[in-house]
């Protein structure tokens, strides 16, 4: 029995790089769709909802109301400007005193609002448009607002950037796995292939099949589990160098850790399941075409 043992070190380093570089790769992704969502979130969570009011609102009628939309639960933030405050940056942003000007403050007091990002997860952007339109009822029929306005394309685009991405990594992903079980299974049928006189042996005094690809699966755990650790290794020192190259990322914020923790988590479940479940199927495969 011990001549149908598999030598990790030997015949089977290249299904431990396969699963390495597989599961490198997946790493990335995964770290790469988290980074996409959190400055898709980020982004969207800036992006301003300007609340006109009406001109002849009173500082308490505008304090009560900023109370009443910062109560609203999707709602993250509220700045209240004064039509006085309104001038002063309009004002700046020309570089002239435009009311010393005309004579008088044509611009309107204003509410501005900024949203939870998860007020508006939806891929379809008829879904958005729904979401962003209940907070336009919701806040307009507040006494003493006239409308809502926001850049409904900015919007749009940010969420459309977050879902292309997402859905490329998946099919990318899926097409790694893909190519991790034909590598692994190839690599096994060659082991199989080398010990075929010993397994014929095995079979003829009766082994079980069971009994005949337990060593292989034994093994194949272990290969799953070595290479998925130095996947994430290989990661992690890959995301210090970048860290440092590209400091303004911040990549390795407290915030990060526990969902790098989790990718390192999936990466070695994964691993040990493709690699089990590739050698059990060219293992099968194999004695039940050399019965």
């Amino acid at each position: 029995m011990s001549k149908s043992k598999v030598n990790l070190w030997e015949t089977h380093t290249s299904t431990v790089l396969s699963i390495t570089l597989v599961m490198f790769l997946l790493g990335l992704c995964l770290m790469v769709e988290y980074h996409i969502y959190r400055a898709t979130h980020d982004m969207q969570e800036r992006i301003t909802f300007k609340v006109d009011l009406t001109a002849d609102i009173t500082d308490e009628d505008a304090a009560q109301l900023k109370q009443t939309i910062e109560a609203i639960p999707y709602v993250k933030h509220v700045d209240y400007i004064s039509r006085q405050q309104a001038a002063e940056i309009f004002s700046e942003d020309l570089d002239d005193d435009f009311v010393g000007f005309i004579g008088y403050n044509p611009l309107y007091p204003s509410m501005m609002v900024n949203l939870r990002a998860d007020y508006m997860p939806e891929a379809r952007a008829e879904a958005r448009a729904e979401s962003i339109a209940r907070f336009s009822d919701d806040v307009s029929s507040l006494e003493n607002v006239i409308g809502v306005a926001y850049q409904e394309n900015i919007v749009n685009e940010l969420n459309d950037v977050f879902y292309k991405a997402t859905w490329f990594l998946i099919v990318f992903m899926a097409l790694l796995v893909l190519i991790s079980i034909l590598m692994i299974r190839s690599t096994i049928s060659i082991a199989l292939y080398a010990q075929r006189e010993t397994i014929r042996t095995m079979q003829l005094v009766g082994a079980k099949s069971g009994f005949i690809a337990h060593p292989f699966l034994t093994r194949s755990i272990w290969y799953g589990l070595l290479g998925a650790l130095i996947a994430i290794l290989v990661l992690a020192i890959a995301t210090g160098i970048f860290n440092q190259s590209l400091g303004g990322l911040d990549l390795l914020a407290p915030t990060h850790m526990l969902w790098y923790a989790g990718i390192a988590g999936i990466i070695i479940i994964l691993g040990i399941v493709l690699s089990y479940f590739s050698t059990l199927s060219a293992v099968m495969r194999y004695l039940h075409n050399n019965r």
